[in-house]
């Protein structure tokens, strides 16, 4: 988003993002800057964290913020998805291949050194998403914190989640349920502008999808680099760029794929496909005749709408003192 932060609507844009911020998150008992006086490091510790483990392996940035997404649409924002056992939410078949957990343990280990007792797990992970998305070149922003751990993990709570077949339909029925419009939908998805999928998770789109033939709403020009890819019977843990072109840059490269047929998810490329989603992708490009959105910002918009869903603060919840274990 070059030049973004020199920008004056930018910064207007920013301003009405954390006001409106303050006041969604009011309510729910979170707050920026909650552990100012607990552990006026917690954020800084948090970031450098992750920035250590991105230098070594920079998908670990998508890594976090997909995990970030399926903790919270379980069980909402409480950390769940970190708990270790044999049917917990990590052994979900949407969760098995998310990667990042290293990350939040580094951190939360550096946090109970600094500030035993004080930083939930929760809040952790919320911290990490936002900053691999910095970390990708995307925008920055203030996260309320202040959430508590869950102990409730369970494997099959993960059906909820929206799967890589399903229609535009279902997946604003299961985003509505947790207050996300259909912007939000489309903004959130967006995030596939960074990082991988598994070719096991879109092969089937390229060989015997209709009539013998691939998925046609795959540009034909693009069926022999995926085949390429991804042949038939071959190895279903390859992983490939879910933005081809871009996959490390948080940009809205990942709209012009959708439109161009390039998609790779069958739920991502139906965005385009269906009309309610499609007005929101245009926005998101700035297509003549569309009222263009700043990608960047109504994703972090979004970010802070989704990471207060479920959120256990109070008396409620506990602060895990090792995330992968309830107290």
């Amino acid at each position: 988003m070059k030049g973004a932060y020199t920008n004056p609507r930018f910064f207007l844009a920013m301003t009405v993002m954390l006001a409106m911020a303050a006041a969604l998150v009011q309510a729910q008992g979170t707050r920026v800057g909650f552990y100012a006086r607990t552990c006026p490091r917690a954020e800084s510790i948090v970031r450098s964290a992750v920035q250590s483990h991105f230098r070594s392996n920079p998908n670990i940035a998508p890594g976090l913020l997909r995990m970030h997404f399926h903790d919270c649409f379980v069980q909402g924002c409480d950390a769940s998805i970190l708990i270790d056992g044999p049917n917990t939410e990590k052994t979900g078949p949407p969760n098995r291949l998310l990667r990042g957990y290293e990350v939040i343990d580094d951190a939360k280990t550096q946090l109970e050194a600094a500030c035993p007792g004080v930083v939930s797990c929760a809040d952790i992970l919320t911290l990490a998403a936002r900053d691999s998305v910095f970390l990708t070149r995307g925008i920055n922003w203030a996260v309320p914190t202040g959430r508590r751990d869950g102990r409730v993990s369970l494997a099959s709570d993960t059906t909820i989640l929206p799967g890589f077949r399903e229609s535009i339909d279902s997946q604003k029925q299961k985003f509505a349920a947790f207050g996300l419009n259909t912007q939000d939908l489309v903004a959130l998805v967006g995030g596939h502008t960074i990082g991988t999928s598994a070719c096991q998770l879109f092969s089937y789109r390229l060989y015997n999808f209709t009539n013998g033939g691939p998925d046609p709403t795959i540009s034909p020009a693009f069926v022999p680099q995926l085949q390429a890819l991804c042949p038939q019977n071959g190895d279903g843990s390859r992983r490939i760029d879910l933005d081809t072109g871009s996959a490390n840059r948080f940009d809205t490269s990942f709209f012009a794929n959708l439109r161009n047929g390039r998609g790779i998810l069958e739920s991502d490329q139906k965005l385009w496909t269906d009309p309610s989603t499609r007005t929101f992708v245009q926005r998101f490009l700035g297509e003549k005749g569309s009222r263009p959105l700043n990608f960047n910002v109504e994703f972090a918009r979004s970010m802070v709408k989704m990471s207060n869903i479920g959120v256990k603060t109070g008396t409620n919840g506990e602060i895990r003192r090792i995330c992968s274990a309830i107290n």
